[in-house]
């Protein structure tokens, strides 16, 4: 794609970036097949292809973005489907956080879309206040049907169980068994540890008792990726200079092999510090460092080369379980292979299902900003792993596992179904409802 930039424009890094994704894009529409908003709404301006010269005509003219290309850039799930499509190698990812940037500083959104955006860019990446929220909507659920969409969506995420916070929130060194093999630092998250506990607990359980001594470390939070894919940089930013001195503190005393990570919506931007942090004197090398550490718990475990032993005793009874491979997963880290040579390891059926490639519309926040689109990938994604007829549901990220479960769909992280097969107890959405005995028959 040709480009008119000036030198002046071009002295900014993130025009001069974006300058250089741009002049890739041959327009060769490949990517509009994989493009869940394009596939659902048909518009071409709703595909990455029409998105883009949305964004080349709002840089390269230097003007504030209008609500026609705000609105269209919004619908964007950031699932990075094309940028495994894209044969010229388009680093949208990268692109459409610059334009995502570029509208918070240039655009003045309605009062109501800017006061739900403060309260999720407040409330979410805070544990607490998190809590605090869902317990409120607890009230609010019986009248969910008569609210607006996105105010539905979240009284509805109220109506989950609650647990009370785990053991595994504070900050803390937890031993391997045995021998040590090795020392990692667990991401906690902080709207994971408030509505599936259990995912971590797994995951520490699962990991000591492979030899691995797990720290959460003093100061670590929240990733950022929440509201950096809102445009909020600064804030973005902040939290993940917090971490990056949480985990650099950590690896200066007894060193760490990796930063495990258990959502991979985190492991993306996580992986991507160096990138973000790269024009920081003070941060970039350590960002770098840390991008360098950070793994997907299941990419971790598969470097383990974990020994068959481990799983010898499963007793769940081998249930046929349907992986759904998150977005950031398959193509935010490219991970594809670790998690499903995983469960067949641990005596699960793995099946397949259908257009995998395509998002749930979880995407982070989008299933509360954008509802209605949300809600129809929701539907094509659960008719599609109906048809693969499960006992259970896998994948490697809360907010799709939030987006999924439904009664007839139990979705569980697949470090819950690793733990249960190496000797963990029974996920307790399970308990009660489908035992091994069941699975079996």
């Amino acid at each position: 794609m040709q480009t008119n930039f000036t030198a002046a424009q071009l002295e900014n890094p993130a025009i001069a970036e974006s300058e250089q994704i741009l002049r890739k894009c041959v327009h060769c529409g490949f990517c509009t097949a994989t493009c869940p908003t394009f596939v659902t709404l048909g518009d071409e301006l709703d595909s990455p292809r029409g998105r883009i010269y949305l964004i080349k005509d709002m840089l390269e003219n230097d003007k504030p973005a209008t609500e026609k290309v705000v609105k269209h850039l919004d619908r964007c799930l950031s699932c990075l489907s094309c940028t495994t499509t894209c044969p010229s190698g388009v680093d949208y990812m990268h692109l459409i956080d610059n334009a995502r940037a570029h509208i918070e500083q240039n655009y003045e959104r309605p009062l109501g879309d800017r006061l739900l955006r403060k309260l999720l860019s407040i409330v979410v990446p805070n544990p607490t206040l998190f809590r605090l929220s869902l317990i409120g909507a607890k009230f609010a659920a019986p009248f969910a049907r008569l609210m607006p969409g996105r105010l539905k969506g979240m009284v509805k995420m109220g109506a989950r169980p609650m647990h009370p916070p785990s053991w595994v929130d504070k900050p803390q060194v937890i031993p391997a068994v045995g021998q040590r093999k090795g020392r990692v630092a667990i991401l906690i998250g902080c709207a994971q540890q408030v509505l599936e506990t259990e995912i971590n607990e797994s995951t520490v359980r699962l990991l000591t008792r492979l030899g691995i001594e797990v720290v959460v470390a003093k100061g670590a939070g929240c990733c950022g990726s929440l509201v950096h894919h809102m445009g909020k940089e600064e804030q973005s930013h902040a939290q993940a200079k917090a971490n990056i001195d949480a985990w650099t503190a950590e690896a200066a005393g007894e060193g760490l092999d990796a930063i495990v990570i258990t959502a991979s919506g985190c492991g993306t931007t996580i992986k991507d510090y160096g990138h973000m942090l790269r024009h920081d004197p003070a941060y970039a090398d350590k960002a770098a460092t840390v991008s360098a550490l950070a793994k997907d718990i299941t990419e971790y475990l598969a470097g383990l080369d974990i020994d068959a032993a481990v799983f010898a005793g499963a007793n769940h009874g081998n249930p046929r379980v349907a992986y759904h491979s998150a977005c950031s997963m398959q193509h935010g880290q490219k991970i594809t292979r670790p998690p499903r040579d995983l469960l067949k390891q641990a005596g699960y059926e793995v099946a397949e299902i259908a257009e995998g490639h395509l998002c749930c519309g979880s995407a982070g926040v989008y299933n509360l900003l954008q509802p209605e689109i949300a809600g129809q990938l929701q539907e094509r994604k659960r008719g599609n792993i109906r048809a693969t007829q499960p006992d259970l549901v896998a994948t490697g990220n809360i907010g799709c596992m939030v987006q999924i479960e439904t009664d007839d769909l139990k979705v569980l992280h697949t470090v819950q179904l690793l733990d249960w097969a190496a000797g963990g107890p029974v996920p307790e959405k399970l308990r009660g409802r489908m035992t091994a005995t069941e699975l079996a028959g």
